[in-house]
């Protein structure tokens, strides 16, 4: 009984607003001819009274109150077509408002009567929670409005995270598997799922974060086919295509026949397989330690461990030694890209944004290794500066 009789306020309330323009319209408004007519008048009292008083001649007067009484009744007659005009206006102004008040409500009760569900019984956001009847929706509002009290329930975020990975809800899903990780513990299905959503939240650059949670997830089950794969992408996206060709053929090798995963991965395998970096003078690439000249990050903060002397003799030397080898051959992204990283583990900033423009120059951003360097200076927060366009 209340839903209708909100219906019936709603409905009169909106009846009343479209009404009242009409209401106000219905009073006749007077014709601008009746003006018209008001002057003429005075003007004849006017010419009246000078003539009496002598100041016109009764020929010109009888000129002038037969050109006024021609101009009057032209007026008057167009006073009088108006005039009759106007019924014809009120009677529209009143089928209108009789259209709104009586129309207007009926067609909109039969269309509820017809496509609506008069009969269905009221059912509150608590009673629809409680029986969601399988909309994805509801459930996802109960699982949240169950966490907002209880935010310690590991299983309820383990639960939540992927389904908002699901929904395209990338920043809930981050959050979901960190604070799933934070109150159950690593396991390779969250790590793995947590890596998933930080490469998709960041448009599929596998960030430092992602890869440390990756290895993370394979030291827990080095069969994780799906960390295995996001490494390997993140090794091709770092330029170190020998390493990513090493770990897709290692994953194509260890994955079913029938894995759904496996043709991407061959894909991969087929692109850089056919890229020169991969390539070396016999065949493909090892994949050990970096050539001398090639420092990696690691290899920097091993030296950290080492007295002043030593340590700053071995950064100098593979630092300069690179250097060196990428001006007389700049064409060699790889390089670029392990430049820029030592510099900054190095705390040097100016010179690995002096690197990335250098790399910039001999691999333009517009290019696919060029948007790799920018990618990685994006990942370590260096300034490209106009390099970007």
């Amino acid at each position: 009984m209340l839903f209708w009789i909100l219906v019936a306020i709603l409905t009169a309330a909106v009846a009343a607003v479209l009404l009242l323009p009409l209401m106000r319209a219905a009073a006749p408004l007077p014709s601008r001819h009746s003006h018209d007519i008001e002057v003429y008048r005075d003007q004849l009292g006017e010419l009246a009274r000078d003539r009496d008083a002598g100041l016109i001649g009764s020929e010109e007067a009888e000129l002038a109150r037969a050109e006024i009484a021609r101009r009057m009744l032209a007026a008057s007659a167009a006073d009088q077509a108006a005039a009759e005009r106007t019924p014809k206006r009120l009677l529209s102004n009143r089928l209108s408002q009789a259209f709104i008040f009586l129309c207007l409500p009926a067609i909109g009760l039969c269309l509820y009567l017809t496509t609506g569900s008069p009969g269905v019984p009221a059912q509150p956001l608590a009673a629809r929670l409680a029986d969601p009847n399988g909309d994805v929706n509801i459930l996802i509002a109960k699982a949240e409005n169950h966490l907002a009290l209880n935010p310690e329930d590991g299983a309820g975020w383990d639960l939540l995270a992927p389904i908002y990975m699901r929904h395209g809800r990338l920043e809930d899903a981050v959050a979901a598997y960190d604070r799933a990780i934070r109150l159950l513990g690593p396991t390779p299905a969250r790590m793995g799922g947590y890596a998933e959503a930080l490469v998709a939240q960041g448009g599929g650059l596998v960030t430092s974060e992602a890869q440390n949670a990756l290895r993370k997830a394979l030291a827990l089950d080095p069969n994780d086919p799906r960390s295995a794969f996001y490494l390997a992408l993140g090794l091709k996206q770092e330029g170190k295509n020998a390493e990513a060709l090493s770990a897709f053929r290692k994953l194509a090798g260890s994955s079913p026949a029938d894995a759904p995963w496996l043709p991407l991965v061959n894909q991969h395998i087929a692109e850089l397989a056919d890229s020169p970096a991969a390539v070396g003078p016999t065949g493909p690439a090892a994949t050990g330690p970096a050539a001398p000249g090639n420092p990696t990050p690691g290899d920097i903060a091993a030296a950290k461990e080492m007295n002043d002397g030593d340590r700053q003799s071995m950064i100098r030397g593979m630092v300069d030694s690179l250097a060196s080898r990428l001006k007389e051959d700049p064409a060699n992204l790889e390089g670029w890209m392990r430049l820029i990283r030592s510099y900054v583990v190095l705390d040097q900033r100016d010179r690995a944004e002096e690197a990335l423009h250098e790399g910039l120059i001999a691999f333009p951003a517009t290019g696919v290794q060029g948007k790799q360097l920018l990618a990685l200076a994006q990942e370590l927060g260096l300034d490209a500066g106009g390099d970007t366009e």
